[in-house]
């Protein structure tokens, strides 16, 4: 028996995605190669997603969020990613702290954190990711030791999204450093930015421009014991495991849109541009281009609300998210490369948009969980889910 999860009216939803279209049309469209060109924090935009409601979406409206079903969380991803990914990144982290605390927190930690983090008064992200340790995430080497009422946490974290403008994350650390199996030694901290907690530099990156990426190091950082999410130790892999599928939705959402932008943008420029007398779009080979990218987007969606629909119904849904994580960032990745070279030079050129779906879209391929490792995780799943009796 599953428990369905958060819904919304539909004309709810309607006005709701059209007044995100209109916030991408009317604010972000026109600032866009600003910000991404410049690599520049986007305060202005983060001013108005905190006014959307954007920093609340998923969370409950007991503690002040919007409440909104997976499904329509990633219709606003894949619209505003269709413009420019980078800005759903910032909510996005964010919203996978502020899942963590109300799926697996305490109600004290709740009461105190969840209204906080769905105003956006309170910023931040996951803080996973080690030199040493991306997917394996059972090789990370910071440790939490507990000394009376507080734990003192040492080591370093890296490629963490809103590491430098956000103040608050989800620390993942080891407790139980000799633990076997490993992911039993490991704890999911509330982890505010304080003494002992510094950040290391910014790290440069192909694309994905204005969402800083940083390195975080914590030096005797030291912990109330009751920012220990859930308050008891060894549970930290399974909480960020469970965060997983919601997580890999709404990358396959960005996905989604980064498919479908660039789709629109190569059927605009193939209906300007002439050759030998005719828009390009009359020649079969741009015609062919463009049914395979259309199909790709088309499919890459459904594929998205297929696995959201299952998160929203209750339903363990790692095959679904794999497979829409999987599908779409391969998607994106071809329909960016694909529409580059219907626009030929231009397509290179970074007056023309095309040039950062280019450089955003493989990002997709990489976040939680290559899709290498989501091959594995579909192919374990469906074996799984129709074994030989």
């Amino acid at each position: 028996m599953t428990t369905p999860r958060n819904s919304i009216d539909r004309a709810d939803e309607a006005q709701l995605l059209a007044t995100i279209d209109r916030w991408v049309e009317r604010e972000v469209t026109p600032r866009v190669k600003e910000f991404d060109h410049a690599d520049r924090w986007p305060a202005e935009l983060v001013e108005q997603m905190k006014e959307l409601g954007l920093f609340g979406a998923t969370v409950s409206p007991d503690y002040g969020g919007l409440g909104l079903p997976a499904r329509t969380y990633a219709e606003i991803v894949m619209r505003i990613s269709s413009v420019w990914m980078a800005l759903t990144g910032i909510f996005n982290s964010h919203l996978m702290l502020a899942l963590a605390v109300e799926k697996f927190g305490t109600e004290p930690q709740r009461r105190h954190w969840l209204p906080k983090f769905a105003s956006g008064e309170v910023r931040g992200g996951l803080a996973l990711t080690e030199p040493d340790a991306g997917t394996d995430l059972q090789a990370i080497r910071l440790t939490a030791r507990r000394e009376g009422d507080h734990y003192v946490l040492n080591g370093t974290k890296t490629w963490i999204s809103n590491g430098i403008e956000g103040s608050c994350f989800a620390l993942l650390a080891k407790t139980n450093p000799q633990a076997a199996p490993r992911y039993s030694g490991m704890s999911l901290f509330i982890a505010p930015k304080g003494p002992g907690f510094r950040v290391g530099r910014k790290l440069e990156k192909l694309g994905y421009k204005s969402i800083d990426s940083g390195e975080l190091i914590f030096e005797d950082y030291r912990l109330p014991a009751d920012h220990l999410i859930g308050e008891v130790e060894g549970r930290g892999f399974t909480q960020v495991a469970g965060g997983l599928e919601l997580g890999r939705i709404n990358v396959a959402a960005r996905g989604v849109g980064i498919a479908e932008g660039a789709l629109r943008l190569a059927t605009s420029y193939a209906q300007i541009r002439k050759t030998f007398g005719k828009p390009i779009c009359e020649h079969q080979a741009i015609q062919l281009k463009l049914a395979e990218m259309a199909t790709r987007a088309r499919a890459a969606r459904l594929l998205t609300l297929d696995a959201a629909d299952a998160f929203d119904r209750g339903e363990r849904c790692d095959l679904e998210a794999g497979m829409a994580k999987y599908f779409s960032s391969e998607a994106a990745l071809e329909n960016s490369i694909e529409s580059m070279r219907i626009h030929g030079a231009y397509g290179y050129s970074k007056e023309y948009d095309i040039e950062r779906l280019y450089r955003d879209a493989p990002l997709t391929c990489i976040g939680e969980g290559t899709n290498e490792m989501q091959r594995i995780i579909i192919a374990r799943q469906w074996i799984k889910r129709n074994a030989v009796l």
